[in-house]
């Protein structure tokens, strides 16, 4: 739930609660018993609220636990990807290091050939 949702549902609250307790006061009843309906609505605005917040709560911890795995699956893909990466140059440069040691021995053929002659 957004911020603005979670504003707009609280002013929805705040609002009945607030109309639920003047439409009490001018009603036509004991004080006792006006006072012991303000005291329900309230009880159950509280509720509501609680609710509410133990809802978002909810959402919340659940987003950020979804979070947390997205971050450790995109971890271990990448540590996965340069250990492939990794062994590609590894294989890339014994492969010229190879053709280097060839290069080289014809090179000290050819050496030993011209100082013969």
């Amino acid at each position: 739930m957004s911020n603005n949702a979670g504003n707009t549902a609280l002013a929805v609250l705040t609002g009945a609660a607030i109309g639920a307790a003047i439409g009490i006061l001018f009603a036509p009843e004991k004080g006792s018993k006006t006072r012991e309906k303000i005291k329900d609505g309230f009880d159950d605005a509280k509720d509501n609220l609680k609710h509410k917040f133990e809802d978002v709560s909810h959402q919340l911890r659940n987003k950020f636990v979804g979070s947390k795995q997205n971050l450790e699956e995109s971890y271990e893909d990448l540590i996965s990807n340069m250990s492939h990466k990794t062994e590609d140059v590894i294989s890339f440069l014994e492969k010229k290091l190879t053709e280097l040691k060839e290069k080289n021995a014809k090179l000290q053929k050819e050496k030993v050939a011209a100082s013969k002659n």
